[in-house]
């Protein structure tokens, strides 16, 4: 162990003497490792003498801390951060320089010497040798688009927690609403829901809720709502359900705010509805979180890496191993998989089929993954050229894998004990 970590540190310092030895692509550069309440800088460029400082995160102190970067004619800035803290600085110091944010994966420090100043000045190191890429920053108006629609979806995790309290609620009282009823906060068993919490208990008033559709289950609902319901219960139902009414008050307020800022891009906002699967809140998200111009990303495989929607490289001696999809940003992978579970329950189109042909190999977890994955593929070219989605057809798979099929059957009948004499149709031929 001590001698893997000697190894790493004269590793570590040998790549640093070849940073120093490197062609200097950026003349004036600083690097800022940045933190909740301090964010220490190095600056170096020609002509002056390396200088690290410490600032605070207050608005004052990144003020200050702009005043001295231009004072010392700095043009580009890469920054580490984690969770939100990189914000307030970008807001600052975006207009005035080249500003990058860095991952902190992407720039591993020297083992072995892991201070701040060390990390800042590694940054401004690799800064200056042009070895850093920044990460994706939308412009404002999408940034705040993106943050509408992901408080919405924090607001509809919130309605569900509540639904589940409900739902644990109604076994401590013995009400087996859930057995007759498929989901209780319908328009049947909200009805139910809201005469329990005036105060009606009785089964046999409870069971007028039941309408034409469900009459069949009155019998078996009168003994299902026979329950030990008190007052306690009352008060506590009750108020789950003005929470429950609240919060769908506060997310039909923020949809009209998004569709605010979604008109100057309701042209894309339309064409990506014509993807199976994809309907106005799905459109929303992915806008707000990839944005309308795709000249951000080199190419679609960049955007599906960027999201985390392909697997990570695990090779090893020429051979490539199974692995993971990779981190990428969630809020867009976990809306792609809900539209890949809608558009594979669409009949007679390309992503059905493509799913239920990547079932035998892969599962049906990491088939549905990859159908996300070609949806993702779908939004690039989408967004980049204004086109709308052409499917492909469901037997696409099968006019292209025809002889493969063909072959495939054929050894098939064979090992039944069965010889075939295929004939093409007239119908096909012609």
């Amino acid at each position: 162990m001590h001698l893997f970590n000697k190894q790493s540190i004269n590793f570590g310092i040998c790549l640093t003497q070849k940073l120093m030895l490197m062609e200097t692509i950026v003349k004036k550069a600083c690097g800022l490792d940045v933190h909740q309440k301090i964010i220490v800088a190095c600056i170096m460029r020609q002509g002056i003498k390396k200088q690290i400082k410490q600032f605070g995160t207050t608005t004052k102190e990144l003020l200050l801390l702009k005043h001295w970067l231009q004072k010392n004619k700095i043009t580009h800035v890469a920054m580490e951060s984690t969770g939100v803290y990189w914000k307030p600085v970008f807001n600052i110091l975006g207009d005035a320089f080249e500003l990058l944010l860095v991952n902190a994966r992407h720039i591993k420090n020297v083992p072995g010497r892991k201070t701040d100043v060390k990390d800042c000045e590694w940054i401004c190191r690799l800064l200056r040798a042009g070895l850093l890429s920044g990460s994706f920053i939308p412009k404002e108006d999408i940034r705040r688009l993106r943050d509408l629609t992901r408080y919405q979806k924090k607001l509809q995790h919130q309605i569900q927690n509540e639904k589940n309290r409900a739902h644990k609620l109604l076994q401590d009282t013995n009400i087996k609403l859930t057995s007759v009823l498929s989901d209780i906060f319908g328009v049947t068993g909200r009805k139910i829901l809201d005469m329990l919490s005036k105060g009606i208990t009785q089964p046999e008033k409870l069971a007028e809720a039941f309408n034409k559709y469900v009459s069949d289950k009155k019998e078996d609902g009168l003994e299902a709502l026979e329950g030990k319901f008190t007052m306690h219960h009352q008060l506590i139902l009750k108020s789950m359900l003005s929470h429950i009414d609240f919060l769908g008050h506060q997310i039909d307020g923020l949809e009209k705010q998004v569709m605010q800022l979604i008109k100057p891009y309701y042209l894309e906002y339309k064409l990506l509805q014509t993807i199976p699967g994809v309907k106005g809140k799905a459109a929303n998200t992915i806008i707000a979180e990839i944005g309308a111009d795709m000249e951000t990303f080199a190419d679609e495989k960049h955007l599906v890496s960027w999201a985390g929607l392909c697997p990570g490289h695990n090779e090893s001696a020429g051979k490539k191993k199974r692995s993971r999809l990779t981190h990428g940003n969630n809020y867009l992978k976990a809306m792609l998989i809900e539209c890949a579970w809608c558009a594979i329950r669409q009949k007679d189109t390309y992503l059905r089929a493509k799913y239920y042909s990547l079932i035998p190999r892969m599962g049906k977890k990491k088939a549905l993954a990859a159908i996300a994955h070609k949806m993702l593929k779908a939004c690039y070219f989408i967004l980049k050229y204004k086109l709308e989605y052409k499917d492909l057809g469901p037997e696409y798979l099968s006019r292209n894998k025809k002889e493969e099929l063909l072959k495939y059957y054929l050894k098939r009948l064979g090992k039944l004990g069965y010889t075939a004499d295929l004939q093409p149709d007239q119908q096909e031929v012609a």
